[in-house]
C-alpha cells in the first residue's frame, strides 16, 4: 500500500539557526522548508512565514535568541501554504510578495491550503487558528529594495519556475541568496504548479548571481560556488529527465497513469533516494503531461483533484 503524499512522514524535524554573514541567518531543517531572517540596526526582515501561526511562533521564539528587535517585514518567496499561512503570527509586519504571488494567493490559495494540509499533515498542526488567506501589503513587479540597517535587501522575481510568482532574496554585500523553492538541494522537486521549461532558464538566471551562500527551499545550504553550480545542474537534470520521460510516454500513446509508470521506471533509479521524492513525483508527472500537451498554466490543485490523481497512478493505494 502506498501512503498518500507525505501522510506517512510523522517524524518532526528541528529547525536550527545558521549564521551565514553578520546579521544574516538561515532557519534550516533536514528537508522541511527552509526560511531565513536578516537583522538590521532597528528591525528584522524574515524570509517566508512557515505553515501555521504555531510554527511561526516557534520560529519567532528562536529568532528572539538572536535579537529582540521588531520584525518589520515578512517576505514570501511564493504562494504555497507552507510558506505563507503562518503570516498572522508576525503581527504588524508588512507582508511583501511579487504581484504574481499576490494574484496566485487570491486565485488558488484556498485550494492549495486545503490540498497541502491533506498532503503534509505534520506541517499543519494547529491549522485551526489560521485566520484566512495571507494578503500581502507590498507587491512588486520585478524587484523591490528594502533597507535593513545599512544593508540593501533585493527582493526579485527573476522568472517563472516552481510557480508563476517565485521570488528570491539577494543580499549582495555578503553574497547570500535565499532561493525559495526555485532551487532544491537533493530533495524532491515539486513541479505540480510549475512552468517546467521556463524553470530551466530561470535557474540559469539564478546561477548568474554567483552567490557565496545559496539557501535552497529544502536541503542543506550551499556554501561554495561549486556547490551552487552542482545544485543548479542536478535540479535542471531532474526537470529535463522528467520532461523527456513524459514526452517518451506521450510519443508511445500513453495516458497519464502510463506516463507515471514510465517515470517510475526511468527516473526512480536516478532520484528515488531524494527525500519526499515519492510524494512529489505524481504531481510533477501530471504537470509535465499537461505542459507537453499544450496546457499553458497549471491546473488548480484541490483535495479532490489530489485524491483522483493518487488513485489513478496508485491503483489500490492508500489515500488520506
Amino acid at each position: 500500500m502506498v501512503a498518500f503524499a507525505s501522510t506517512a512522514d510523522i517524524a518532526n524535524q528541528t529547525a536550527r539557526i545558521v549564521e551565514f554573514a553578520e546579521g544574516v541567518y538561515g532557519y534550516v531543517s533536514q528537508h522541511d522548508p527552509n526560511c531565513g531572517f536578516v537583522v538590521g540596526d532597528e528591525y528584522v526582515l524574515v524570509i517566508d512565514t512557515r505553515a501555521t501561526p504555531a510554527a511561526a511562533r516557534a520560529w519567532i521564539a528562536d529568532i528572539r535568541t538572536v535579537t529582540d528587535k521588531p520584525i518589520r517585514y515578512a517576505f514570501l518567496t511564493h504562494y504555497h501554504a507552507v510558506r505563507a499561512m503562518g503570516a498572522s503570527a508576525f503581527g504588524d509586519a508588512a507582508i511583501v510578495a511579487s504581484k504574481a504571488t499576490g494574484a496566485l494567493l487570491t486565485e488558488r490559495g484556498q485550494g492549495d491550503f486545503e490540498a497541502e494540509m491533506q498532503r503534509m499533515p505534520r506541517l499543519f498542526e494547529g491549522f485551526e487558528e489560521i485566520p484566512g488567506l495571507t494578503e500581502p501589503h507590498i507587491l512588486f513587479d520585478e524587484e523591490v529594495t528594502i533597507k535593513v540597517g545599512r544593508r540593501s535587501i533585493h527582493l526579485m522575481h527573476i522568472g517563472r519556475g516552481h510557480t508563476a510568482g517565485d521570488s528570491i532574496c539577494w543580499i549582495p554585500d555578503c553574497g547570500v541568496l535565499f532561493g525559495g523553492d526555485l532551487i532544491e538541494n537533493r530533495t524532491g522537486i515539486y513541479c505540480g504548479d510549475a512552468y517546467i521549461r521556463d524553470w530551466l532558464q530561470t535557474l540559469e538566471r539564478l546561477r548568474a548571481f554567483a552567490p557565496k551562500v545559496l539557501v535552497p527551499g529544502r536541503g542543506a545550504p550551499l556554501t561554495t560556488l561549486q556547490a551552487v553550480s552542482d545544485a543548479v545542474d542536478s535540479h535542471k537534470n531532474f526537470l529535463v529527465t522528467l520532461l523527456r520521460t513524459v514526452q517518451l510516454g506521450l510519443d508511445k500513446g500513453a495516458d497519464l497513469p502510463g506516463c507515471y509508470r514510465l517515470a517510475r521506471e526511468k527516473i526512480t533509479p536516478l532520484y528515488g533516494d531524494w527525500p519526499v521524492y515519492d510524494h512529489i513525483l505524481p504531481f510533477g508527472v501530471a504537470r509535465a503531461y499537461d505542459e507537453l500537451r499544450g496546457l499553458q498554466h497549471p491546473q488548480i490543485w484541490t483535495p479532490e483533484r489530489d485524491q483522483a490523481l493518487w488513485k489513478a497512478v496508485h491503483p489500490g493505494g492508500k489515500s488520506s
